[in-house]
């Protein structure tokens, strides 16, 4: 298919994202010390929340891996892992900065992912699921690497959703004749100031099971349920 539009997005934003993603990955995994996970170990997960999403992105896209193909990725992710590791002290005092990038590194992973789904005449539709699947890529693996749930399938800070949301408004704006480049920075602002805004006052999406027990509230007394 031939492309409808120039893949936009400059790799040195591509390799910010790799690095913040690895930076948060080592910074995370590096607070595990009751399981005695060595420094490769720590560095492997960085590198895995790293290129996770770009690799999620690609095979979806039917596209060789760009974090394997190109000269810089893995080694940007695997020094930032290192890097983060060696001041996991200092970046412990600092929960808000590491929030903060945490909410522009899924921007950034949800605007790439959008963009290059465009850029190679995906819908606009896939184009968002493309974008928020990038987004959170990343963070899955890491949780299965751990053994931990994943907290995209838990109650959470909305961190899907709010990738979504930048991906859409990115999808419309390049619909609407928008730049891309400009279009993306809209999608990293959005995704960001959502992320912070759900931390911040702790929003979430309902559990489920707070809906099936509503629905039997709602239900008259007497009647029995036929599933």
């Amino acid at each position: 298919m031939d492309p409808i539009m120039p893949f936009g997005i400059p790799l040195w934003a591509e390799l910010a994202a790799v690095g913040l993603g690895a930076l948060q990955g080592a910074l995370f995994a590096g607070r595990f010390t009751d399981r005695r996970i060595d420094v490769l170990g720590v560095v492997l997960i960085g590198i895995g929340v790293a290129l996770g999403g770009s690799l999620l992105r690609d095979l979806l896209l039917g596209e060789p891996p760009v974090v394997i193909y190109g000269a810089w990725y893995v080694l940007v992710a695997a020094i930032t892992a290192l890097l983060g590791l060696c001041l996991q002290r200092l970046f412990a005092r600092l929960d808000p900065l590491v929030i903060a990038l945490d909410a522009v590194t899924i921007g950034l992973f949800g605007a790439i992912g959008a963009s290059k789904a465009l850029a190679l005449g995906v819908p606009g539709v896939p184009a968002v699921f493309v974008g928020a699947a990038a987004a959170v890529g990343g963070s899955v693996l890491r949780d299965v690497t751990l053994n931990l749930p994943v907290a995209l399938l838990h109650v959470g800070s909305l961190y899907a959703i709010a990738a979504a949301a930048g991906a859409a408004l990115l999808v419309v704006l390049v619909a609407a004749g928008g730049p891309v480049f400009w279009a993306a920075v809209a999608c990293v602002g959005l995704t960001t100031v959502m992320r912070l805004l759900a931390v911040r006052f702790r929003w979430s999406m309902s559990e489920q099971q707070a809906l099936v027990v509503r629905r039997r509230q709602r239900r008259p007394a007497g009647t029995t349920s036929t599933a």
